[in-house]
């Protein structure tokens, strides 16, 4: 509501999260992207890498699909790749496969 009524009233507004992105933006990093994910993020990367498939993964680890699925979106989204074939493409340059 807070932002409808400033926008309303000819006011331009930004929300405190990206305020604060802007403000304090991202430190870059030396280390490789694979590096920033975690333990379990790093396996799945490993397991798509090696061509199993979701539901293979998730028979693995006892985990759902959809848990599968999450884990992967995460990993693309903290390594900035969009596809399986990036992940593979990189797990392989990297030899992490």
């Amino acid at each position: 509501m807070k932002a409808i009524r400033k926008v309303n009233a000819g006011g331009k507004y930004i929300s405190a999260s990206l305020a604060e992105k802007l403000v304090f933006p991202p430190v870059a990093s030396d280390k490789p992207p694979h590096e920033n994910l975690s333990n379990r993020e790093f396996q799945i990367l490993c397991m798509i890498a090696q061509g199993k498939s979701l539901k293979s993964i998730a028979g693995e680890l006892c985990v759902s699909e959809k848990t599968v699925s999450t884990y992967r979106s995460r990993i693309m989204e903290k390594m900035g790749m969009s596809s399986n074939s990036d992940l593979t493409r990189y797990a392989l340059e990297k030899h992490l496969v």
